[in-house]
């Protein structure tokens, strides 16, 4: 009997060995839902991000897990990316998510690239009470629906309106003739919102719409649209656009040589780095909005910009720099819940108060109030000189100086 004993004490022993051993080993998969099809800079976001997390690298201890030692609460545990192709597809974003909870169990999910996609995957993730993190997309009612489990570390449509409201009413102060504004968007959902946000905005700030200008979404010749925009003059025209309508966009007003005094690209297409590399000496002056900056050489942004480079060949844009901070917003909580439990995350989520120190981005900070918003987001306004967009606005935060009229091309 006691030598049953021992044997059993010995097999239990080795057990708790090896469980310690797998705990050690074991990884927390985080989902991803993105359309990876047109999102590769987004993929190569993610797997930078999950580098920092996972792997040391010197200079990035002041961000969240840095040190690159896992999740220490988690016995170090490494994190994972699950990745679920949504195609720019609604539907399928859903479905995804549901394969990402229901078969994959992840721990949480991040996403999904632009406002319908992402509407319908936060949806299912909220039915399944599972934790989603929206990195990017802006539409209000993403955060706006009574939801418990969406966060969004981005700022809202309205957040970004104002700040177009305040730069082009300070212009206006300082004697630049603002008075009439243009919005001309795609015609989809991501093109109605953020122009429906922008109007109510500027309108209330005293400016006058002097019209929307819709073009179909995939449109594969814009120059009805670019003609009524000339047609009405406009002293500031705002397009909001995807890289490729951006593009095509440039091309076409300098087709029939139409250049607006003051242009806004409102992020998204704009901040393609395909835009710069393809139209970029079309579009000098073009004004847009980014979160993202370099930073002084060996700054955590510049050593995360290096990071991305390596994998990308390229600098890290505006969308990717977000969803990377987003990604990082999420580990972090991750490890203070110290457990995988989707109550646990959810609520280390609602404790976040990470300060400006801790983040690679522009923003004040990271809280969210109790719809999921990160009531310290903020951006700023950059313009395109040469071959990189320079931060103009606010001046407290400008590298650079403001130049006006829209330049276009020579």
């Amino acid at each position: 009997m006691r030598l049953a004993l021992a044997r059993i004490g010995l097999a239990i022993a080795a057990i708790g060995v090896l469980a310690g051993a797998a705990r050690a080993a074991d990884t927390v998969t985080i989902g991803a839902i993105y359309p990876l099809g047109q999102g590769g800079d987004v993929r190569l976001a993610l797997e930078a991000a999950a580098d920092i997390v996972n792997t040391p690298h010197p200079g990035l201890e002041t961000l969240p897990l840095g040190a690159g030692q896992g999740l220490p609460n988690l016995g170090g545990a490494k994190i994972a990316i699950d990745f679920a192709d949504d195609l720019a597809n609604p539907s399928v974003a859903e479905g995804q998510a549901l394969r990402l909870i229901a078969q994959d169990h992840v721990a949480a999910l991040i996403g999904a690239g632009q406002s319908p996609e992402t509407l319908a995957a936060t949806a299912l993730a909220e039915r399944h009470g599972l934790p989603f993190l929206v990195p990017d997309a802006t539409a209000p009612n993403i955060t706006g629906r009574g939801f418990q489990w969406v966060f969004r570390t981005t700022p809202l449509g309205g957040d970004v309106a104002r700040v177009y409201a305040q730069f082009l009413g300070g212009l206006k102060a300082a004697g630049t003739r603002i008075d009439t504004v243009a919005l001309v968007f795609e015609n989809s959902e991501f093109g109605r919102a953020a122009s429906a946000t922008l109007r109510d905005a500027l309108a209330a700030a005293g400016f006058t719409i002097v019209g929307d200008i819709v073009y179909p979404a995939n449109a594969t010749d814009l120059s009805a649209p670019v003609t009524r925009l000339r047609d009405q003059n406009p002293n500031v025209a705002i397009f909001i656009s995807h890289a490729a309508d951006a593009i095509l966009l440039a091309k076409t007003m300098k087709t029939l040589n139409y250049k607006p005094p003051l242009e806004i690209g409102d992020d998204a297409g704009f901040s393609d780095p395909g835009f710069v590399a393809s139209v970029g000496n079309l579009a000098q002056g073009v004004i847009d909005r980014g979160v993202w900056g370099v930073g002084k050489p060996d700054s955590p942004a510049a050593l995360v910009d290096q990071l991305y480079k390596a994998k990308s060949g390229h600098d890290l844009d505006d969308t990717s720099a977000r969803v990377m901070q987003g990604f990082l917003v999420l580990a972090d909580a991750i490890d203070r819940a110290g457990s995988t439990d989707p109550g646990a995350i959810q609520q280390a989520l609602r404790q976040t108060d990470l300060k400006p120190d801790r983040l690679i981005v522009g923003f004040n900070g990271v809280r969210f109030d109790a719809a999921g918003q990160n009531v310290l987001a903020s951006t700023y306004l950059t313009q395109l000189q040469g071959k990189q967009y320079v931060t103009v606005w606010p001046t407290r935060s400008a590298t650079g100086k403001l130049v006006l009229p829209f330049k276009g091309w020579e």
